[in-house]
């Protein structure tokens, strides 16, 4: 049995792989109201100019036959019809799936109203619009699914949305899309995935983890789809992921740096240090062009190579002479020699700055999102690491309990990276801002690193100078669906 289950994973893995259409049953609790929407039309910014489209608009669709809460197990999904008058057809589009989460909270779909498109990730500044609206103008599909969160409560005060609820109601969602091939509009098989933060995180989640079985009791008691949940690709903008692990790789970077409240006790850094060195080592990651393995004592040497130093020259190369001038005047760390920037890891995480205590996620009072997310349906909170909690209780020897390991592991997306799971997706776009302190950059480096080390199709870039949740080239992300698709050559797409 777990052979041939095997072969099934295997099989399903692919991201071009051919379904034939699973809906047949009118009477199937999971067939898309395909007639059942409004026309909505809206303006779309872009950098040539504003774009009219009208789109299909389908409002509260819930994806799963047994919802725990119908108000966050349900999506909506937007279909366009018309761009700047011109007819399209959706058929056979990408589908840009919109994770609309932030601080594993929950996502309540009945609240988003019309234009179910916008919202939900990043993108979007006075210049062009949000991804949702970009992919729309692009004759994309998008599916904005709600999902639970570690905040839901139910009357009687037991909780309902804490790990793995989320990710089990976004495979949920994948798997309704799945499931109604050729009566829902888009290619199942172009299904990408968006989110920021812990969207991102979930995002990334969901890329990695595609079919894996561990999942399964969870999506069969919420009445999920019999259907395949792996995506064709990610998108991960500031992925508070890797959850286990970046406590001591928060120490790493910014250990030795003061937070508002002054230096973190650096006995309890250095033991953390010595975690973040023993991890890496067991990720035995290979760096580009022949940098070879990344250790905790020469990763300042490759995220100034391939990630910072690249940041920081597109930046400043960009510049008006007078205004690259001023800004190096403020910022003396930085020598600019022959169009190009040069500068010391340490001065570069000083101006970053550290945000967070120690520890920066399973924090001792439990007082981060993170420790919240790991209750259960009558505790709001526990400790994920034997770390914080043998600090916590004064007890050398405590470890977490093993049911709650593998709650960590579900929420993990380099745990289904490391374990090659079968389903992984095939394309990864990766962002980060250069100046983003909820987190290490070293959790960034690492998740595309083991994705390059598996021949992955990974774009991944930081923004100098920038913050959370920071999207800086969104038309170029919407451009990158379409040409790892080819649907932009697709003489029905109009862009």
């Amino acid at each position: 049995m777990f052979k041939t289950f095997k072969i099934l994973l295997a099989l399903t893995a692919m991201c071009f792989l051919e379904w034939e259409p699973a809906v047949s049953q009118t009477n199937d609790p999971l067939l898309f109201p395909k007639d059942n929407f409004t026309v909505e039309t809206k303006t779309v910014k872009t950098t040539l100019g504003e774009k009219e489209v009208s789109y299909r608009s389908y409002l509260h669709i819930p994806y799963v036959a047994n919802p725990v809460d119908k108000d966050y197990e349900s999506m909506n999904v937007s279909v366009p019809v018309k761009i700047d008058g011109l007819a399209v057809d959706a058929a056979n589009a990408p589908v840009l799936f919109v994770i609309g989460v932030g601080g594993y909270m929950s996502s309540n779909n009945s609240r988003t109203g019309a234009g179910g498109a916008t919202g939900g990730g990043p993108g979007g500044n006075r210049r062009v619009s949000g991804n949702a609206d970009l992919a729309l103008a692009a004759g994309y599909v998008v599916v904005s699914p709600g999902c639970r969160g570690r905040d839901n409560k139910a009357a009687d005060g037991t909780f309902y949305g804490k790990a793995p609820a989320a990710i089990v109601d976004l495979k949920a969602a994948i798997r309704y899309i799945r499931h109604n091939q050729g009566v829902m509009p888009g290619n199942v098989n172009w299904i990408f995935s968006t989110g920021v933060s812990a969207g991102g995180a979930l995002s990334a989640l969901l890329g990695s983890s595609g079919n894996s079985p561990l999942y399964d009791s969870y999506l069969a008691e919420v009445g999920a789809a019999d259907a395949a949940d792996n995506s064709c690709g990610s998108a991960c903008f500031c992925p508070i992921t890797d959850l286990e692990h970046a406590d001591a790789a928060y120490e790493w970077m910014y250990g030795t740096i003061p937070a508002r409240s002054g230096l973190v006790d650096q006995e309890l850094s250095k033991q953390l240090k010595d975690i973040f060195a023993g991890y890496q080592a067991s990720l035995n990651l290979q760096g580009k062009n022949g940098f070879g393995p990344i250790t905790a004592d020469n990763y300042d040497k490759y995220l100034l190579q391939f990630y910072l130093i690249p940041s920081a020259n597109k930046y400043l190369s960009n510049l008006p002479d007078e205004k690259r001038t001023e800004y190096l005047a403020n910022n003396k760390w930085i020598t600019w020699t022959d169009n190009g920037a040069v500068f010391d890891f340490t001065d570069y995480v000083t101006h970053v700055g550290r945000m967070k205590g120690l520890p920066a996620f399973d924090d001792f009072d439990m007082r981060q999102p993170e420790p919240n997310l790991f209750g259960n349906t009558t505790t709001v909170a526990r400790h994920f690491t034997s770390f914080s909690l043998r600090q916590s209780t004064g007890n050398k020897n405590a470890e977490i309990d093993d049911d709650l390991k593998i709650l960590v592991k579900m929420m993990n997306a380099m745990y289904f990276v490391g374990q090659n799971n079968s389903g992984c997706a095939q394309y990864w776009w990766i962002r980060h801002g250069a100046s983003d302190n909820h987190t290490s950059q070293t959790v960034i480096a690492n998740l595309a690193t083991s994705l390059e080390n598996r021949n992955k199709d990974v774009n991944t870039r930081l923004y100098w100078d920038a913050g959370h949740g920071a999207d800086e080239d969104p038309e170029d992300f919407i451009a990158w669906i379409g040409n790892v698709t080819g649907f932009s050559k697709h003489p029905n797409s109009n862009h």
